[in-house]
């Protein structure tokens, strides 16, 4: 590895101090979510010794970072009322984004281009630097085979998975020759501002917290980030299951197996039955909600709320799995409506800190969806390096035992493997002790009647 420099915007921009969302300040969110995008070498550059993926996206960024500045600036929390702002000082030393060369010598298929089940490699391809206020890093790996791996670091805090879809985009799109991106992009932070509310919602929606024996305050449990692959048969399955038992149950993917998932973790976890549990699913509001003025097309700052749905574990274990699913997609519909979710904002607004932390011991289950965020699209391609797969690595957000995120499958079960067409690629934190009972949970969905 080199040492970091800093990436600038290529062009001048403004010094100023930008506020962030009553949603973009959320404690949950002051973390750097970290993926990794896996690109296989292209033949064109086999013989091109000139391509250097280390300047072309060097120089990229530095134009992206002209219509993203305030990516290049610094969060700071202020002293006064605790709130998060981003200070763009162009003047100042550090100013820029950091950004790591790094070559490995080894090739991306010894990594099996990270389509793996334990993902602690991933860790390694990626720069996590010890000022945690850089709300952007990138570190770029290079491998013998001549491609290479993207390591991108976005503060939640000032950018959703959907924003860093976008940005990326614009990079590859300013890579390729454009003037600018296609899409123009929005802060307007001011729109997702609550008021201060005399009913907020409960602080926290559990009285009765469940446990897991694998997490408790004496353990040394080791947790780990795996990856599932869920196959387009195994769903499907799953989806008949729950038609025999309800015909008049209509439901998504997520919503079936979002059902499923929750329970097997709460089995694979040993959560006391006495005890509640919680699954909370991340609702998104960039579509457009009746009497809720919509966000602008190019907006990056946050935009979902939690929708969460608490059972007693006994009643996740033993209730039928259509009644789960059913539960769920109310749930998700409640969390969709504007009232629901100005009702979110103002509670956060209102409590300012938030109390309730994401370590849960277990009983939280967050659900996440990246299937439509286009990280595996052909969009971007750098100069004919195709990305074969993207991955989220070991970090504060994603170590969380509580997080698991649906992906699509990748280039490679679309090329080799039939049975994961329409399947889904599974990502979730475990203590390596329960790893064996929830895989085999997973595995169960191949029996499902």
């Amino acid at each position: 590895m080199k040492d970091f420099v800093l990436v600038k915007p290529s062009n001048s921009t403004p010094s100023c101090i930008l506020s962030l969302s009553t949603i973009d300040n959320r404690d949950i969110y002051n973390n750097l979510c970290q993926t990794v995008h896996v690109y296989r070498s292209s033949p064109i550059h086999d013989s091109d010794s000139s391509f250097d993926i280390f300047h072309v996206l060097k120089e990229a960024l530095s134009k992206a970072l002209f219509y993203y500045y305030p990516l290049a600036g610094k969060l700071v929390e202020s002293a006064d009322d605790g709130k998060r702002r981003v200070h763009c000082n162009p003047n100042a030393e550090n100013y820029g984004v950091p950004f790591l060369e790094a070559t490995a010598n080894c090739t991306l298929s010894s990594l099996h281009y990270l389509d793996i089940n334990d993902l602690e490699i991933a860790k390694y391809l990626v720069f996590d630097p010890q000022d945690k206020s850089y709300p952007l890093v990138f570190k770029v790996t290079k491998f013998l085979c001549g491609g290479f791996t993207i390591g991108m670091g976005v503060l939640h805090a000032v950018c959703d998975g959907f924003g860093a879809s976008q940005f990326l985009k614009s990079i590859v799109e300013l890579s390729r020759g454009r003037t600018e991106p296609s899409v123009i992009p929005v802060w307007e932070r001011e729109r997702l501002v609550g008021s201060i509310t005399k009913q907020p919602f409960p602080e926290s929606p559990m009285n009765n917290v469940a446990f897991s024996p694998f997490l408790n305050e004496t353990s040394s449990t080791v947790i780990k980030k795996y990856c599932f692959k869920v196959e387009g048969e195994m769903i499907r399955r799953l989806k008949m299951s729950l038609r025999k038992e309800n015909e008049n149950l209509g439901f998504t993917t997520f919503e079936a197996l979002a059902g499923f998932v929750w329970r097997s973790r709460a089995r694979a976890l040993k959560l006391n039955n006495n005890g509640e549990t919680m699954l909370s699913v991340l609702v998104g509001m960039r579509r457009n909600l009746k009497d809720f003025e919509p966000l602008p097309k190019g907006y990056y700052g946050n935009s979902c709320v939690d929708a969460n749905l608490v059972l007693k574990v006994s009643e996740l274990n033993e209730r039928p799995l259509y009644e789960i699913v059913k539960l769920i997609k109310e749930t998700k519909n409640v969390g969709s409506t504007s009232e629901y979710v100005k009702n979110s904002i103002d509670t956060w607004e209102t409590n300012g800190k938030e109390s309730l932390k994401m370590k849960s011991g277990g009983a939280v289950t967050v659900l996440t969806e990246w299937r439509h965020l286009g990280f595996l699209n052909e969009n971007v391609e750098f100069g004919g390096n195709e990305v074969v797969n993207v991955v989220p690595a070991p970090c504060n957000l994603f170590a969380s035992v509580d997080m698991s995120i649906f992906t699509s499958s990748n280039k490679f079960d679309d090329e080799n493997d039939p049975s994961m067409k329409g399947g889904v690629n599974l990502f979730t934190s475990l203590p390596v002790d329960a790893m064996p009972r929830f895989k085999e949970e997973i595995e169960s969905l191949r029996f499902q009647l």
